[in-house]
């Protein structure tokens, strides 16, 4: 299945080229300019051109989270772009989502759907019916860019267990958003809470397809995504430390002619080589709606966010000294690393996943 999509190579890498120089413009400590983002047309790439998208799909979303994640860029894109934009495309057509849609497209909303960083694609959230209406009522932890978001898309249980998605405004009564401090300073998460949450029948939205298989793709999404963002990472740390060995001298000889040296350089080329022919099946997976993209998902972001600590951590000892410096900016990266390796499920628990279809049946 994945063989028939068409070759845009060359195209992949001149919008590789346009996002790593803009996204070079801002550095660690601030975000990326959020017009520049939308401006670019990055927003829309998935999106039809009916919402004034680029009838795109995740495979070129992916090629700009692979930057971002090279950058270590601060800002939204990622949640926007690889859960709010996709869970929006799963929703059944209406005035509101088509509004949000283009709205997102256009850079003036900033969705962000909820979906807890130690959720495995459960929702958490209920609908309940009481006399006065209906109510929301749940919670999540580790929601990504939570709170920088302008609408919260919240995946909920009806009564009769349908799941629907329940557009609701951060700032409603009885809705709380609680910032989280993490390791990562480059990335932002919140608490989701809802007491009680009046919800009106036009802010209840349905997938227009099967909701757990729905939930379950977008649950797909946020792994390939995250694994785009380690890939990226790990290519950073690898030509960062090569260039490093290329010119720091040690006992009168570029430290890169050193045996040890060459071979931790080479065992950090096998492990993002690996991360990168492993991300690369489970985007093509995603886009072609294999249905073994959950298992090519969990590969990516098992073994990507496992060997980005690893590549990280090598990449500050090869560095000597000045890898353990505030101005070296390597540690930034190991950051990122680690709170990857455990955001959407432990390398360990996606392991146990896969482990699965070697069980014997009973």
């Amino acid at each position: 299945m994945t063989d028939s999509l068409p070759d845009l190579s060359e195209f992949h890498d001149e919008l590789r080229s346009v996002a790593r120089d803009l996204l070079s413009r801002s550095g660690h400590d601030a975000p990326v300019d959020w017009a520049s983002i939308s401006t670019s047309g990055w927003l829309g790439l998935e999106v039809p051109g009916e919402f004034d998208g680029a009838d795109a799909t995740f495979a070129e979303v992916a090629v700009i989270l692979r930057e971002i994640g090279r950058a270590a860029a601060r800002g939204p894109y990622p949640s926007v772009a690889s859960l709010a934009v996709a869970a929006l495309e799963r929703l059944e057509a209406g005035h509101d989502r088509d509004r949000l849609l283009r709205d997102t497209v256009s850079g003036s909303a900033v969705p962000v759907f909820v979906l807890g960083g130690e959720s495995a694609g459960r929702t958490q959230f209920q609908v309940e019916v009481v006399p006065q209406g209906a109510i929301l009522r749940g919670a999540a932890a580790f929601v990504l860019d939570a709170p920088d978001a302008d609408r919260l898309l919240v995946p909920a249980q009806e009564p009769d267990g349908t799941i629907v998605v329940v557009d609701v405004d951060p700032r409603a009564l009885g809705l709380v958003v609680t910032g989280q401090p993490v390791v990562d300073a480059t990335r932002s998460f919140g608490t989701v809470l809802a007491e009680g949450v009046t919800i009106p029948p036009e802010s209840v939205w349905r997938f227009h397809d099967d909701p757990p298989e729905a939930l379950r793709r977008l649950h797909d999404c946020a792994l390939v995504a995250v694994a785009c963002d380690s890939l990226g990472s790990s290519e950073a740390m690898l030509d960062a430390t090569v260039s490093y060995a290329g010119i720091r001298e040690q006992f009168g000889r570029k430290i890169g002619s050193f045996q040890a040296v060459k071979h931790a350089c080479a065992d950090m080329l096998v492990q993002v080589t690996v991360a990168r022919t492993l991300v690369d099946a489970a985007v093509r997976s995603l886009v072609s709606g294999d249905p073994e993209t959950t298992t090519a998902a969990a590969m990516a972001k098992a073994y990507s966010c496992a060997a980005a600590v690893e590549v990280s951590g090598k990449a500050m000892q090869l560095h000597g000294g000045m890898g353990y410096t505030w101005e070296s900016g390597l540690h930034v990266y190991l950051k990122r690393a680690t709170l990857n390796r455990s955001l959407f499920g432990s390398p360990a628990l996606h392991r146990a996943y896969l482990a699965q279809r070697y069980r014997p049946a009973s």
